[in-house]
């Protein structure tokens, strides 16, 4: 005899990443007063309607190796690290947090971790350890970050350095109880050179070779994804395809975290140059040698760029058709997706939106209020639409026997 399942969707936590708006509490304000670039943020981000915020580290612009003219998407700290981050600094941010009722998720840093200048390279891991001090000070149970990629060795030899560099990193996160979670965007317009994969952990199979290096180490439990689904449609892959890959290989409890970024592909310029992008006539190199210029330099960028262009959520059109060629991102399967097939604790995990669409990088908190309010609303309701959807079909009906209407997408066939 059946018996009745109630419906209990589980809806995902929706917040922003703070380099949205790198200028958000002027530089003028907040370098002598560097906590109040995060009450500030804390405070917005309550009146986009987020639950929580993910907290944006970088090296300060007077201390970073890459120039802010040479960056897609120049990072920001709004979390200053120059003086160290200890508990009267963390008490008030604490006390932001309390009266805004907006969480901080994680605090992430974006940098290339394996550069292959040993001094630089250890400044980037040193400036990360800082970042995980902070976090715990935050109660946060994560850092965000990139791999990277020694730039004069290859592939293979980049996971001795992975394993030389990282197993220690990774060891101070489980000494502070923290996981180090990847994004896996490949970086292609971070160097000038010909590598279109410069973060080593882009992709599932590499995720894979890099946990198991992990896990040889003792540290298995600290390496963790945090996905972003617009590197997937860069790289013309789909969401449902690596979530299903994760699963069938024994991995689907890699990812931890999420972005909520999408990516919406220029057919034409994949028919001109292909997914390896734009290899030349660029402008970051000046008769046969690499550009001096900082300004020249962002035009490695165009590898990247000439093929796609970021999706705020929300912002690109519904096109059903470029779902199912991956050249945009399926929000509402991605959402099935994850509950269909990722091992997640979908009430505890946030979706961090993440802001990248050029057009509208207005660093006028006025003006990109509205921008980031729609974008936050549209997560949460196509969130709750798969949850419904999920609780529906995959409980209520399953518990009494009713099958799940139609087809649906199916991984490996885009």
């Amino acid at each position: 005899m059946s018996t009745a399942q109630s419906f209990e969707p589980v809806y995902m936590p929706v917040g922003v990443l703070t380099a949205a708006l790198q200028e958000l509490t002027p530089r003028e304000r907040r370098d002598p007063d560097p906590d109040l670039a995060v009450e500030e943020w804390l405070d917005y981000a309550a009146k986009l309607g987020a639950d929580n915020i993910e907290l944006s580290a970088a090296l300060h612009p007077d201390e970073s190796d890459v120039p802010a003219e040479a960056m897609l998407d120049p990072v920001a700290n709004t979390l200053d690290l120059r003086q160290p981050f200890d508990q009267a600094r963390a008490d008030r941010v604490q006390a932001s947090v309390d009266s805004t009722g907006v969480e901080i998720a994680d605090v992430a840093y974006f940098d290339n971790l394996l550069h292959h200048d040993p001094a630089t390279r250890q400044k980037k891991v040193d400036f990360m350890l800082a970042t995980m001090d902070a976090a715990v000070l935050l109660g946060c149970r994560a850092v965000c970050g990139f791999v990277g990629r020694d730039q004069t060795k290859s592939m293979d030899q980049n996971l001795i350095e992975f394993e030389n560099t990282f197993v220690p990193l990774l060891r101070a996160a489980k000494d502070r109880g923290l996981e180090y979670r990847v994004e896996q965007c490949p970086m292609p317009g971070w160097t000038p050179s010909d590598n279109f994969h410069n973060n080593i952990g882009y992709a599932p199979g590499m995720w894979i070779a890099l946990h198991q290096i992990c896990e040889r180490n003792g540290v298995g439990d600290q390496f963790r994804i945090h996905y972003d689904p617009s590197h997937a449609i860069l790289m013309g892959q789909d969401t449902r395809s690596i979530f299903q890959y994760l699963k069938d290989e024994g991995y689907n409890f890699l990812i931890t975290g999420m972005h909520v970024k999408g990516q919406v592909v220029d057919s034409k310029g994949v028919a001109g140059w292909g997914y390896g992008g734009q290899t030349v006539n660029r402008g970051d190199w000046v008769d046969g040698e690499i550009s001096s210029n900082p300004a020249d330099q962002a035009n490695a960028w165009k590898i990247q760029t000439v093929l796609c262009e970021h999706e705020l959520p929300g912002t690109a059109r519904h096109d059903p058709l470029a779902y199912l060629q991956n050249r945009t991102v399926d929000w509402l399967d991605h959402q099935l997706a994850a509950r269909e097939l990722l091992d997640m604790d979908f009430a505890t995990t946030p979706l961090i939106v993440e802001h990248e669409y050029s057009p509208a990088r207005i660093q006028d908190k006025d003006l990109l209020r509205p921008i980031l309010e729609g974008s936050i609303s549209f997560t949460r309701n196509i969130d709750k639409a798969a949850a419904d959807m999920y609780a529906l079909q995959h409980e209520v009906l399953a518990a009494q026997g009713i099958p799940i209407q139609g087809y649906g997408r199916q991984a490996y066939r885009s």
